[in-house]
């Protein structure tokens, strides 16, 4: 990895002592967990880098695996009482205590505290939402609402709080002797599972698995979770998790990821904009995939319905929640017109999965929640299963005759990119831009719409108001230079963080990510 991209990891200062910046007595106990499964994380990380450059180089793209003791054998999950009803995650930044209150009271039964995707990746905001997510657990986490002038803190309710961790696909920097690289899904899931008082729980530690690729990845898990249950005197299975198929590879392999977890885990979740940025990347040398405008796709598009089916069809075959995605549009409670539009299609998106049998979904509002909830007509929906769901459909249907391939979606691309990147470079992983919640999941799956339309534009047309826009490198830039001078000259009226250096560095690193070809959600 060259210099540029290690820079933009998660670091710790340099002037980080183990033994004195981290709890007591953690050091010892990490150091026996980095030397069994950081070499295994590298291993399967570099396994996904190869899969992925055979799929481009030769085709190999992914596919079902053969009949196996996971697709035929016998088995069965048990969801716990605990929570057994997740109609509605509330999901959000754990560096953030007051959403993270407010998520926590605001009535949804499940609650998802992110360290991942909706959080800047850095030190200082990993190590505070730990922070956030231990006192969350146990009930002790406040914020000051200054227009009240009081102290807010977590009300008593049932909710089921999840953690969901950084992806097997990063490193944490910076706190081993000698530099070498940690896994950043062990330091995290450690660091929680070390300092957590078991007695002012509710319920088992649960964790939340981002970005898994292959069934294999499901074994370190598993592995992982009972080393730290030994380490700590806990009995075998205590901890528990859900896992995101925000992967095209991990969409073939569901099934066998659920088998190899299946002491420990209790539903998977369609995190479906990562799942189309992959998407994107595993298909990327095949112009039949340069897709439409982002927001001009409908939810209910065969490679997200056949999807749909299939992960609830499995999920219940096994026992096994099935929660659906997020939706995009925000509510807002100072545009009526917005906020009316944004529910409707949340009362919609919601609807059509509760119509495909699954269990509950992701929102990250507060006014969310109701409409979330009331889709689905039960608790869950275990005992049911999707009517005539072929056992090994075809994940890959071409996204023909929908949505728009436009330069104003090329222009918008562009502008949300830098914004977001934006947003990261002043320490915010998830930022609401144009109506739009925009984590690192939306950034991927612009930069390779962008990467897309570049490669393959003698194929797939472009068009404004006056016919077909040549996409090349000149082109590009000229958009992203416009869309930045636009957001510089609206300062501070745009609302955007930072300032003009932050804005011009933010594009300088979007076009470099894509001329680069680094896709991977970092």
């Amino acid at each position: 990895m060259d210099k540029s991209r290690t820079e933009r990891m998660n670091t710790a200062p340099a002037d980080f002592r183990a033994e004195r910046d981290l709890p007591e007595g953690f050091a010892t106990f990490y150091a026996s967990l980095h030397a069994e499964f950081t070499p295994r994380q590298q291993q399967l990380a570099a396994a996904r880098i190869a899969r992925l450059a055979r799929a481009h180089a030769e085709g190999a793209l992914p596919d079902h695996r053969p009949p196996s003791e996971a697709t035929t054998s016998e088995w069965r999950i048990e969801v716990p009482a605990w929570c057994a009803d997740q109609r509605n995650q509330m999901t959000g930044p754990a560096d953030d205590a007051e959403l993270v209150v407010k998520m926590l009271n605001s009535g949804a039964p499940g609650v998802m505290l992110d360290l991942e995707d909706s959080m800047a990746n850095s030190w200082d905001c990993t190590l505070r939402g730990v922070a956030n997510i231990l006192a969350a657990l146990h009930g002790t986490l406040t914020y000051e609402d200054a227009k009240r002038g009081r102290s807010v803190g977590i009300e008593a309710s049932n909710v089921a709080i999840w953690n969901r961790v950084r992806g097997l696909h990063l490193s944490q920097l910076g706190v081993m002797q000698a530099g070498a690289w940690t896994s950043a899904s062990l330091f995290d899931a450690a660091l929680i599972a070390w300092q957590v008082d078991t007695a002012r729980l509710r319920h088992p530690l649960a964790f939340y698995i981002p970005k898994s690729e292959s069934a294999e990845e499901a074994l370190w898990w598993r592995d992982v979770f009972q080393r730290i249950e030994e380490a700590r005197g806990w009995p075998k299975g205590w901890i528990r998790c859900m896992a995101l198929v925000e992967s095209h590879p991990l969409a073939y392999e569901m099934e066998e990821f659920l088998y190899g977890l299946r002491e420990h885990i209790v539903g998977l979740n369609l995190g479906r904009w990562d799942y189309m940025a992959s998407l994107i990347h595993w298909n990327f040398e095949n112009p039949a995939w340069v897709l439409p405008d982002r927001n001009t796709i409908p939810h209910d598009v065969p490679f997200f319905q056949r999807l749909r089916h299939l992960l609830a069809d499995i999920c219940h075959r096994r026992g096994a929640l099935a929660i659906g995605g997020m939706t995009a549009l925000y509510p807002s409670r100072t545009d009526a017109e917005l906020n009316a539009r944004a529910l409707a299609v949340l009362e919609q998106d919601k609807k059509n999965e509760a119509a495909c049998f699954m269990d509950g979904a992701w929102t990250g509002h507060p006014d969310q929640n109701a409409i979330a909830v009331g889709q689905f007509p039960a608790p869950n929906q275990l005992h049911r299963r999707p009517e005539n769901v072929e056992r090994y459909p075809d994940l890959r249907p071409a996204p023909a005759g929908v949505g728009r391939h436009s330069v104003a979606g090329t222009r918008a691309a562009a502008r949300t990119t830098v914004r977001y990147r934006n947003g990261v470079l002043n320490g915010k992983g998830a930022s609401l831009l144009d109506g739009y919640m925009e984590d690192l999941a939306t950034d991927r799956i612009y930069r390779l719409m962008l990467a897309q339309r570049l490669r393959h534009r003698d194929a797939v047309a472009i068009h404004d108001e006056s016919g077909p826009v040549v996409h090349d490198e000149a082109f590009l830039a000229r958009c992203y230079a416009e869309e930045c001078e636009r957001l510089v000259a609206d300062l501070p009226a745009g609302r955007d963080a930072g300032d003009e250096r932050t804005l011009t560095e933010a594009r300088r690193q979007s076009e470099e990510m894509i001329a680069r070809g680094w896709f991977d959600p970092v």
